[in-house]
């Protein structure tokens, strides 16, 4: 499963918001939550995440956060697992939410 999202923040804030453990429950699907699922592996050139869990084989996730216009970003979430069609639809718009309530707190 692929979806693609823009958002109202810089990339570095979308980044930071995505992979901080603390935020990971309210946007990764259920399988991707426990464990390890919470600390991605990542690389800042792109800006790249991807969560597994070895409790819940055949679930990753992998985020890549680019610029975009006017100072915002686009992602694109590649969702493995079997889940509805548009799960990964649905955790992009909980991760937008996420960042919403990052860039309104800070």
């Amino acid at each position: 499963m692929r979806a693609e999202q823009g958002m109202s923040a810089p990339p570095e804030v979308v980044f930071s918001t995505a992979t901080d453990p603390d935020r990971a429950s309210a946007w990764l699907p259920e399988p991707l939550r426990s464990g390890a699922g919470g600390r991605p592996q990542t690389s800042t050139d792109p800006l790249r995440a991807r969560w597994s869990n070895d409790a819940a084989p055949g679930w990753s996730a992998e985020i890549q956060v680019e610029p975009a216009d006017a100072g915002g970003s686009r992602v694109r979430l590649d969702l493995t697992g079997d889940g509805p069609d548009d799960l990964a639809d649905e955790a992009l718009a909980n991760l937008a939410g996420e960042v919403a309530e990052n860039l309104t707190a800070g």
